[in-house]
């Protein structure tokens, strides 16, 4: 398989915005430094404030779930249950 695209959509909960901001603007440094990553990229909603997407481009499906296991990772996972209303996760893979 080529290079995995990523594309994550994250909701706050009403009143969290900023604190999911802040945890996901943390995962951006550390994660553009994860073995295999290409792009490692947070947007946030110009309409929508709290709705956040990342963006991201991986080797391969194996350096991705190695990235998933990082304690970064998980320490966000840890803590969004409490902040997010909603998260999708969509793995794609480019065929032109």
């Amino acid at each position: 398989m080529a290079n995995l695209t990523v594309v994550a959509t994250i909701v706050a909960k009403p009143g969290c915005e900023k604190d999911v901001e802040a945890l996901l603007t943390g995962l951006v440094e550390p994660s553009r430094k994860d073995k295999g990553c290409l792009r490692y990229d947070l947007h946030r909603a110009v309409d929508q404030p709290g709705t956040f997407l990342f963006y991201e481009t991986w080797e391969s499906k194996e350096l991705l779930d190695a990235h998933l296991e990082t304690p970064h990772l998980l320490n966000m996972r840890d803590k969004l249950g409490a902040l997010a209303a909603s998260t999708e996760i969509k793995l794609l893979e480019k065929i032109s």
